[in-house]
Order: C-alpha cells, then structure tokens, then sequence
C-alpha cells in the first residue's frame, strides 16, 4: 500500500513537469509562429495543463480501467470550478472577459449535457460520440480563430528560449506525461483495489486533483500577480479540452461504458457551470464570497463520495 502510494505521487510529479516542459515549450513555439496571446492562452496553455488528465485518459482507456478515464475528466472539471475557481476568488476577485461569460461558460455548460445525455441514453461514449466530440472540439478551435483575428501576436525577444529548447522541451514533457501516466493509473488502480473503493470514486478524487495540479498552480500565479482573466480562461479552456478532446480521444481507443453513478457527477459538474455562470454574468466579476460558496461545495461533494464510497 505505502509502495503504491509513493508511486502515485511519483507519477504525480512526472504529469506536473511533464505540462510545465510541454506549456514552456508549446508557448515559445506559438509565439514564434505569430499566434495571438488569447488563441496561446485558451488553446496551448489550457491544453497544456490538462494533459495529465488526457494522459491518465488514455492510457485508463488502453488498460481497460474505464471508470477512472470518465471519473478523471469530471472530477477534474469539478474541482476546476468549485475547488481551483473557488481558492483563486478567495485569494482575489477574478474577473471575467464577456465572451467567456457570453459564449464559452454556457458552451462548457452544453458539451457537459451533451456528455451526461449520450451516458444516459447510450450507456457508453461510443467511438461515434467520440468522433462527433472531437468534431465540435475542431469548431471550437475555429471560434477561437475566428475572435482572435485582429489580435496583435507577440513576436519572440531575445529573452525567450531558443528552437533547440523549444524542441527539447516539448519532448520531455511528453515524455515525461506518458510515463506519469501509466504510473498514475497503475497504483491508483492498486490503491482502490486495495482500500476496496471503486475506481470511480479513486478516479473522481485522488486522480482528479492530483492531474489538476497544473490548473491550480497556473490559475493561483495568474490570481496572485493580477491577471485574473486568464485564470478562468485557464480553466474554462481545460473543462472543455477535457471532454471534447481527452475523452473524444480515449473513446477512439476504446468505447467507455458511462456507470448510472456517473450521472449524479455528471449534475455536480453542470451545476459547477451554472453557478459560475450566475455569479459572473451581472458583474464579470467572481467575489471572494462566491469563491467561499465554491470550496464549501466542493467539501461537501468530497464528504458524499467518501461517504458512498
């Protein structure tokens, strides 16, 4: 057991620098390429800190674990929202960019429906469903495209890192994700088995806050030195990649059977965006009250999981 658990946090570790050598690397390339700084921080950056949980995804898909592949995607985007939100609110007031509370948060909002609807009435996300979300992930990116023109791009300075690093660094850390990976969904495999709770609940916790470490550590810096945009975007950005991409990918591998107990994490996930939207839609603003509500939530959806084990 303690074997395991030091492979966890192991695995933990290979998944944290892993995005940060890829978000490094991926930046500076984007930057170099003339991309916009919006289309940089919803897309790369977002991405970025979510390939831990695309990385556990897929390969809890290639090893049959399903339940940990669904139950890492909406544990993380709870604890996105209710947790990460939540804590950088209380550090300081976030404030939100109107496109974000326009289209993208009621956006999150239906792509987290439309996953809870096909589980519901298919019992599985099909290699289908798969395609048609990763389908709308491609319109996605077009939106983003589509708002970005007009966008003045960042050109490179002699400070950033050179061709050489920027390829150097965008391996590792893939590297470093695949290895982080298959090590996280091993022992957590193990540990459940062991501590006799379900996959789904090792996968909706352990898993899921451990793969959004990158989201927490990005979104608090960005709280903590005042651009409290782009710690939303941050996460906004993550919660979609998240069910549009990472499970668009693992259901390619392998259709995923959708458990009926996903549906009430399915509620909590879509109750995570309505709130967000509710408390940022008069204002743009998320208060450090709304925050205290978030992290009160989400202590009181980890206690309901443990509790039902």
């Amino acid at each position: 057991m303690l074997l395991n658990i030091v492979w966890l946090v192991l695995g933990f570790v290979f998944l944290i620098k892993g995005a940060d050598y890829f978000v490094a690397g991926s930046t500076a390339l984007a930057k170099r390429m003339c991309i916009p700084p919006i289309v940089i921080g919803l897309t790369i950056v977002a991405m970025g800190t979510s390939a831990p949980e695309a990385g556990v995804s897929i390969a809890s898909a290639l090893n049959g674990s399903n339940a940990i592949a669904i139950g890492n995607v909406l544990g993380s985007n709870i604890v996105n929202i209710f947790f990460i939100l939540g804590l950088c609110a209380i550090l300081s007031p976030l404030a939100v960019q109107k496109n974000t509370v326009r289209y993208e948060i009621p956006f999150m909002g239906a792509i987290t429906v439309l996953l809870g609807w096909v589980g519901m009435h298919f019992g599985n996300v099909s290699q289908l469903w798969a395609g048609i979300m990763l389908g709308i992930f491609a319109l996605f990116l077009v939106y983003l495209f589509i708002v970005s023109r007009g966008t003045e791009c960042e050109l490179p300075d002699d400070k950033d890192i050179g061709a050489v690093k920027i390829a150097l660094f965008i391996l590792l850390g893939l590297v470093a994700l695949v290895v982080g990976s298959k090590i996280t969904v091993s022992s957590a495999s193990d540990i459940a088995r062991y501590i006799g709770v379900s996959e789904r609940v090792i996968g909706l916790t352990i898993v899921a806050i451990g793969t959004s470490l990158p989201e927490l550590v990005t979104s608090a810096v960005a709280a903590r030195h005042g651009q409290t945009d782009i710690a939303i975007g941050n996460i906004v950005g993550s919660n979609i990649f998240n069910i549009l991409f990472v499970l668009g990918i693992a259901g390619l591998i392998l259709p995923i059977p959708f458990n009926p107990a996903f549906w009430f994490d399915t509620l909590v996930a879509l109750l995570a965006v309505v709130l967000l939207w509710l408390f940022t839609v008069r204002h743009h603003r998320l208060t450090r009250g709304a925050g205290v509500v978030f992290v009160l939530i989400y202590l009181a959806y980890l206690v309901m999981l443990i509790a039902g084990k």
